[in-house]
């Protein structure tokens, strides 16, 4: 069975190495020809709305499924008319505005910071009485790793702000003064089976996920659940899921939801007894889905920019290196690295040791 991945980065090529063993085969369409994926299955060079290799990728695959969530929808709608594609068009189309995404969840009983269309100055003027201070103006459309988005402390900050997202349609979001940043994941098979993914606690810079760490018995585990369960079943989703949560006391927040195997569920790769891109593979694929639970200690830390020596990481005990074959850059995503131990004092120790290394190379 051959797979038709729209783009070819890192979670492509994750995809890809996770479907290897079960035989399966990959295609990718992304315009980047050096593309990360490019090495582990047939790649397509060219703009993601070229008709002719649209039309290749559907005849090619025989299910198309995609790595981010700006894919056009008219061209999941074109390409399901030939070819099955998971996820459906239906988590594209909220998902990628956040207006939309904040009211879609609103109206599934899951509860959201408070939040209001901005579409001028005059607009965010007058919505922040009724949001307060501090709070943060995002674009509506386009924005990921805290592009895009722009914190108020104050009245003094509109003008900068407003200036500084181009006069795009915008989303002012009330501040939630959090305990913790936590996702879940969760797979969908096609047959509408459904397993989740102990909750990711995770830990932010700069907008960029550096660190997250699995979970044991988290008790707002199955209120996450619950709240996932809906929104899978709503959007009568097939594949893998993340959704981002903010916990407040025992309360959790919804911040918003990625239509994708997602970077706060790399440590299950090592960590889980199947990872989030099998299950994914295999919800797409409609095979059975694979068991989530924890294999002992786990946390995954991202390299931005840089990567340690791999001698300075492989010498640590119980870490597995994850390079995405990405030139460095400024703020790029280039590189993971798991730990997963089944001692407390030796993942807390190990976990030091690894972010220490992670700052010392990081260029963001």
């Amino acid at each position: 069975m051959v797979i038709g991945i729209l783009g070819a980065g890192q979670l492509a090529r994750m995809l890809a190495l996770a479907g290897k063993p079960l035989g399966l085969k990959f295609i990718f369409l992304d315009p980047t020809p050096n593309a990360c994926a490019a090495d582990v299955g047939k790649h397509l060079v060219g703009a993601y709305t070229d008709p002719a290799l649209l039309a290749q990728l559907a005849e090619e695959s025989d299910i198309i499924t995609y790595e981010f969530e700006n894919v056009p929808v008219e061209i999941i709608d074109s390409l399901s008319a030939k070819t099955p594609v998971y996820p459906p068009a239906k988590a594209l189309l909220v998902g990628q505005d956040r207006i939309t995404e904040k009211s879609f969840l609103h109206d599934l009983g899951i509860a959201t910071a408070p939040f209001k269309a901005i579409s001028s100055l005059e607009d965010l003027q007058q919505a922040m009485p009724g949001i307060g201070y501090p709070a943060i103006l995002k674009t509506r459309r386009l924005g990921y790793d805290g592009k895009g988005q722009v914190v108020l402390k104050s009245e003094s900050d509109l003008n900068d702000a407003w200036a500084a997202v181009k006069n795009a349609p915008c989303v002012i979001e009330g501040f939630v003064a959090f305990e913790r940043e936590v996702s879940i994941i969760a797979s969908r098979s096609v047959s509408g089976e459904i397993v989740y993914y102990p909750l990711s606690e995770n830990q932010h810079d700069k907008g960029i996920l550096r660190l997250a760490t699995n979970t044991r018995n988290d008790p707002l585990q199955k209120k996450a659940e619950a709240y996932i369960n809906t929104l899978l079943k709503a959007l009568d989703y097939v594949g893998t899921l993340a959704l981002e949560l903010f916990v407040v006391g025992d309360a959790i927040i919804a911040n918003e939801f990625a239509p994708r195997v997602h970077n706060s569920g790399h440590w299950t790769i090592e960590g889980s007894e199947t990872s989030q891109f099998e299950n994914h593979l295999r919800a797409i694929t409609d095979m059975p889905l694979g068991a989530t639970e924890s294999l002992g200690y786990s946390a995954m830390q991202n390299f931005i920019g840089g990567v340690p020596a791999t001698e300075k990481l492989l010498a640590l005990p119980h870490i597995h290196l994850h390079l995405y074959d990405k030139e460095s850059r400024k703020g790029r995503k280039v590189a993971h690295a798991t730990a997963r131990t089944d001692s407390s004092e030796t993942f807390t120790d190990l976990i030091k040791q690894l972010t220490k290394l992670a700052a010392e190379s990081d260029n963001s």
